[in-house]
């Protein structure tokens, strides 16, 4: 037998039309993908005047219609400045940011120069996809400068905890390796979107995280008016009905299930509505099972969540509810976003803290922002009453706030307060203060000789206030802080109260 030479070989393949691995169609989906390239400048919560300083890193994202680039908004965050560098291109060009959702943990940015978009066919978005279908994951981890695509597949969707925001939103897992620099990249799917890349977990190989499509185009309708509202809530707290008793005290007919509402967040949507001790048997055409969950596709379930985030602020939602044994149908105008309904506000992205300082007292009000200032192990790590404050986070009425002394910058005016740190304050000269705007007026309001502080366990501290007021430049001027309050504290700043 004649040996066919290599050349002889590559001859008769691309003469019958048959494409050797290196000459394969080219994939258009890799001209939109984008190398990001972000310096952050994150707050310093202990000195909530300060800044910690610029940092760089990286991050993936891909361009849209429109001229727009989708990729996470903890790529993002507290950004200072931002170019972008085209898969196989060599120049980085300047971007900006044009809206940020961190609840869903998305961000579009765009790039004023128009020849950056050149020759660019950009990626639609698609349709959710189904669990076991096989997608392409785009993006520029760690390990080397060029892109990197993985292919994977969709293993579940269901409700997972988005590592950003603290949220509990509809997520998609990936059995695809994701690393570092990988977040923002698209999953892609018939040279379509169905999601973008979030988080891995570190507890297990080869699993990520995407925020499904949905989430996506939920954003994508609620920017159209050009302002971010997020994501809506009820404003009830819950309860499954899995124990046959319980069902039979609340009196749930044998072939129905729900959930029972055990309290209602004052002025939110179900403020007025709902009652505790309601039993939530539907939210539009979604039966609610006993463990709390709805069928969103066939065969599959997630939290009863996903009927309220799906829609926008100020759509309504319709009601099946069981009181006292009888059946009543209502709607809920869901009027507010969630982030309205918590008394320690969870994380928070590109605003700067608010403070107040009087006599050295640097006044705050308790967020998780602050508390993930103690590190990655703040859970354990910060003052315990003060996670504490996490389980229980309903406000008792709009708007109220976790004040507290944070610590004393030392003085002669705060003798022998220079050890109190993380002290919650209740009442300014015998007056209950659930606002940093309270504590304010109160304060400077005040014609009494001293102002009285008096903690939620009653201990107290006692200022002079004329030595306080002679203090406040001093003081200033010694630790080099620019004003004794945030920008937001200032009277042309404030926003009306709450009713």
């Amino acid at each position: 037998m004649k040996k066919i030479s290599f050349t002889l070989l590559l001859t008769l393949v691309l003469s019958f039309g048959m494409t050797p691995a290196f000459a394969r169609d080219h994939d258009p989906a890799r001209d939109a993908i984008v190398k990001i390239y972000p310096i952050n400048n994150y707050p310093d919560f202990f000195n909530p005047w300060s800044m910690r300083g610029p940092s760089g890193g990286t991050g993936s994202g891909c361009i849209l219609p429109g001229k727009r680039i989708l990729s996470n908004a903890h790529v993002v965050g507290y950004e200072t400045f931002i170019q972008v560098r085209k898969h196989g291109d060599a120049k980085r060009y300047q971007a900006r940011v044009v809206s940020v959702s961190h609840a869903a943990d998305l961000a579009l940015l765009t790039v004023d120069d128009p020849d950056f978009f050149e020759g660019v066919t950009p990626l639609e978005l698609g349709d959710l996809p189904e669990a076991q279908d096989e997608v392409l994951v785009y993006g520029f981890p760690l390990g080397g400068d060029t892109m990197s695509i993985t292919k994977g597949v969709i293993s579940r969707i269901e409700h997972q905890l988005y590592a950003h925001s603290g949220i509990s939103l509809l997520a998609g897992q990936l059995d695809a390796a994701i690393n570092p620099g990988n977040s923002g990249g698209p999953v892609v799917k018939d040279g379509k979107i169905v999601g973008v890349v979030m988080q891995g977990l570190q507890q297990a190989d080869n699993i990520g995280y995407m925020v499904p499509v949905s989430i996506v185009n939920h954003v994508m309708q609620d920017i159209g008016d050009g302002v971010l509202n997020g994501f809506p809530s009820l404003g009830i707290t819950m309860q499954n009905i899995e124990n046959p008793d319980l069902k039979a005290r609340f009196k749930v007919p044998e072939e129905r299930s729900g959930v029972l509402v055990t309290r209602i967040v004052p002025g939110s949507p179900a403020d007025g509505l709902l009652e505790p001790e309601d039993v939530l048997l539907a939210l539009d055409d979604y039966e609610i099972a006993e463990d709390g969950t709805i069928e969103f596709r066939p065969q599959q379930r997630t939290s009863l969540s996903y009927a309220i985030q799906a829609k926008q602020v100020g759509e309504g939602l319709a009601l099946e509810v069981l009181r006292e044994g009888v059946i009543t149908n209502m709607t809920a105008v869901l009027d507010r976003p969630m982030s309205d309904d918590w008394l320690v506000p969870l994380d928070e992205y590109d605003v700067l803290p608010t403070y107040y300082m009087y006599a050295g007292a640097v006044f705050v009000p308790l967020t998780k922002n602050l508390l993930k200032a103690w590190g990655n192990n703040w859970y354990r790590s910060a003052p315990l009453e003060l996670v504490a404050m996490l389980q229980d986070n309903i406000p008792e009425f709009p708007g109220q706030e976790v004040i507290m002394i944070l610590r004393f910058l030392p003085d002669d005016v705060n003798q022998g307060y220079h050890n109190m740190m993380y002290w919650l304050v209740d009442q300014v000269n015998g007056v209950e203060v659930h606002r940093m705007t309270d504590l304010i007026d109160t304060i400077e309001q005040a014609a009494t000789p001293y102002i009285e502080l008096t903690a939620t366990d009653g201990s107290m501290v006692v200022i002079d206030r004329e030595k306080a007021i002679a203090s406040r430049d001093r003081i200033l001027t010694t630790y080099r802080v620019p004003m004794d309050r945030s920008p937001d504290l200032l009277p042309t700043a404030r926003l009306p109260e709450p009713e």
